[in-house]
């Protein structure tokens, strides 16, 4: 079971005389990264909300907005009268043409107004983060079906590694034929005396040098345990990449050994698809 790490998640929910809108979005990302940002009356509550989130969520740069709005009366605000009055005087030293906006202008200069302060109560922490939890699943779910994309289209390019990897078996027996009847056409056109027994053992260990039979197989079960390791339940993209890091380097080997046009071809073809698999995996939780 694939799980993207790119989704999105919302909810909306009412909790006393506040309406709450929570979203949530993930991206990829080596590690998880979350970034938090809510109203002050959630601050309090801010190693509530990562905890959650952590339990939850393995890998991905999280990005988590919670916004309220007080269906009733505004915050009750306090006016800070000596501030104010400070503000005020030192803007009366500045050449300023238009005086009688003093009071304006220093009314919106920091400190002037706070808020007082809100404890959020036991019913209302509950509920929060009940929603958190909600948008979360919204999150997963959303996951879960990019993450059957994805899994769609991992298939298919093994398929077609399988495919090409049976292609090469097929040419490699001719391969070999070739690779010796160039040597001895070769050595048919020089006036040299060769030592026939020497001769063969040389022509044996360089056939050895370029036999792929290991890489084949090798390559072969990789890609089947890619299969495999697909279907498993747990957090599975970083194994996932451990294992294309071993196809790509049997591919590698293979190219390294061909010694044939026809098959350096087929290498060509495997890189390109095991890239498309890279490619995606970053999006793999």
């Amino acid at each position: 079971m694939l799980i993207s790490m790119t989704g999105f998640g919302k909810i909306q929910a009412q909790i006393n005389d506040k309406l709450i809108n929570i979203e949530i979005q993930s991206l990829n990302s080596k590690h998880l990264d979350l970034n938090i940002k809510s109203n002050y009356f959630f601050n309090s509550l801010d190693s509530e909300f990562r905890k959650l989130i952590t339990s939850k969520i393995n890998r991905g740069k999280i990005d988590l907005r919670i916004n309220y709005k007080n269906n009733t009366e505004t915050l009750p605000t306090k006016i800070n009268t000596k501030i104010l009055n400070n503000y005020i005087n030192q803007l009366k030293k500045i050449d300023y043409d238009n005086k009688e906006n003093l009071l304006s202008i220093a009314m919106k200069l920091p400190e002037v107004i706070n808020s007082e302060n809100i404890n959020v109560s036991p019913f209302e922490k509950k509920e929060i983060l009940t929603q958190i939890n909600n948008v979360i699943n919204d999150l997963s779910k959303y996951q879960l079906n990019e993450g059957k994309v994805h899994e769609k289209e991992f298939k298919k390019r093994i398929k077609i590694l399988n495919k090409l990897l049976k292609t090469a078996e097929k040419i490699d027996p001719f391969r070999i034929k070739k690779i010796k009847k160039k040597i001895k056409n070769s050595l048919s056109k020089t006036t040299i005396s060769i030592d026939t027994n020497r001769f063969e053992q040389e022509l044996i260990y360089y056939l050895e040098k370029n036999d792929i039979t290991e890489e084949k197989v090798r390559l072969k079960n990789n890609l089947n345990y890619f299969l495999d390791v697909m279907n498993e339940e747990s957090p599975n993209g970083k194994k996932l990449s451990f294992i294309t890091q071993e196809i790509g380097r049997e591919i590698n080997t293979i190219g390294s050994k061909a010694n044939d046009s026809e098959l350096q071809k087929i290498i060509v073809q495997m890189k390109d698809e095991l890239e498309k698999i890279k490619e995606q995996l970053h999006n793999i939780a």
